[in-house]
């Protein structure tokens, strides 16, 4: 037992103590917390540990994640968990979005790197469970690239090259990749390669969707190892999408288009379990018979919170785990005072924070990904994305997706 709280408090209660916590369960999983209703009138009725019980979650494994959550609160973040600093004197910005599970890791060695340096750096670095309106409406109104921050760190094609958003800078010559030689031999190989030819934008690392697969509910199917099997129709109405993480869904939207056509987002469209509302799931106990999905799609990090001999099974697709890519954009004009920060942001010691013991594959060289061989990803590729209108095509996809036809 931890001295913040008993496992077996009510979620509403250990939530409302220490508010930093909504982030971390919602990136696990407990989206509906972010709802203030909805925490209160379902965090009330269950306990932490039957919450986290009710998704196969380890429990002591995550227990640890939340303590570490509060420990680091007061020091890295402020209550719109928000870190950021302003001076008009300073020399480089930078603003970004930050993997939940690893963000306050990073703002701790981030904040250090900031005091060691002998010049200002604005910075506003946001949860990526905040959701990017600043950094959307920063591009969205920059008439200019000197009404652009120097660096932008965050996952998200639609952000980095929709025409609307950063796409509309993209021929201009604003940004660079100073990044020399191969990238991590796992994301640089004759099958894949982050390396961005035209060498405009850097990659940091990766965030992998895989499937979950509960064996109990799967029936006679037989168990899906690709991407290709969940188009199938004996998956429709089966399987969880993270549809509200945008960066993830677009992702997987794009990763599905370019690699098997429209069809296949639209089969993908037809597996979407028809969830119920989850005031009814309360009610109904939370039997598996009620809407649990065969197939969840999620971020491989949270792979390692499923308890072992359970009833779901981690797959990692034999097409490749489709990924959400860290994008790291560089304005050129303003690169020499921004290098020291670059070279921060592409280190080993940056890595091994954001690669999350392997959960987060980086493309530093020197950085373990903890792969095996058959492990690969899938994902447009830098030939597609240059060549087409990204938002054009996020947009359809997603009309595809949920059946709303032309």
């Amino acid at each position: 037992m931890n001295k913040y709280f008993d496992i077996k408090d009510k979620v509403y209660d250990v939530t409302e103590k220490y508010p930093e916590l909504i982030e971390v369960l919602a990136g696990a999983g407990f989206e509906n917390l972010k709802n203030d209703m909805m925490r209160k009138s379902m965090g009330k009725l269950l306990s932490l540990e039957t919450a986290l019980k009710s998704k196969n979650i380890n429990v002591e494994v995550f227990e640890k994640q939340l303590v570490e959550a509060i420990e680091r609160k007061t020091v890295m973040s402020d209550n719109n968990g928000i870190v950021r600093n302003q001076d008009e004197n300073a020399k480089t910005s930078i603003k970004g979005i930050l993997p939940c599970p690893v963000r306050m890791q990073f703002i701790e060695k981030f904040e250090k790197f900031v005091e060691s340096q002998d010049y200002e750096i604005n910075y506003n670095l946001n949860a990526a469970s905040m959701g990017m309106e600043v950094i959307e409406e920063e591009i969205r109104n920059a008439k200019t690239e000197d009404d652009l921050s120097d660096v932008y760190m965050s996952a998200g094609f639609n952000l980095f090259f929709d025409k609307k958003l950063m796409g509309k800078f993209r021929d201009k010559g604003v940004f660079v990749d100073y990044r020399q030689g191969k990238l991590n031999k796992s994301l640089d190989n004759g099958m894949i390669s982050l390396k961005d030819p035209k060498g405009e934008y850097s990659i940091i690392g990766v965030v992998p969707a895989i499937f979950i697969v509960n064996k109990d509910v799967l029936g006679d199917r037989s168990l899906p190892t690709s991407w290709e099997d969940l188009f199938k129709p004996e998956f429709e109405n089966s399987i969880a999408l993270p549809t509200s993480d945008l960066d993830m869904f677009n992702a997987i939207m794009l990763g599905i288009y370019s690699n098997y056509g429209r069809k296949a987002v639209e089969a993908l469209g037809r597996g979407l379990l028809k969830s119920m509302h989850p005031a009814q799931m309360v009610k109904t106990g939370g039997r598996k018979d009620f809407n649990t999905p065969v197939v969840s799609i999620m971020p491989y990090f949270f792979s390692k919170t499923i308890k072992e001999n359970s009833n779901l099974t981690v797959v990692w697709p034999k097409d490749g785990a489709i990924i959400s890519p860290v994008f790291l954009l560089t304005r050129k004009k303003n690169y020499e005072n921004s290098e020291p920060l670059i070279d921060f942001l592409l280190s080993k010691e940056v890595a091994d924070i954001l690669g999350a013991d392997g959960k987060f594959p980086q493309t530093n060289p020197e950085y373990d990904n903890k792969l095996a061989e058959d492990q690969n990803f899938l994902w447009a590729g830098w030939e597609f994305i240059h060549s087409n209108d990204i938002g054009e095509i996020l947009s359809n996809t997603e009309k595809w997706f949920y059946g709303q036809t032309e």
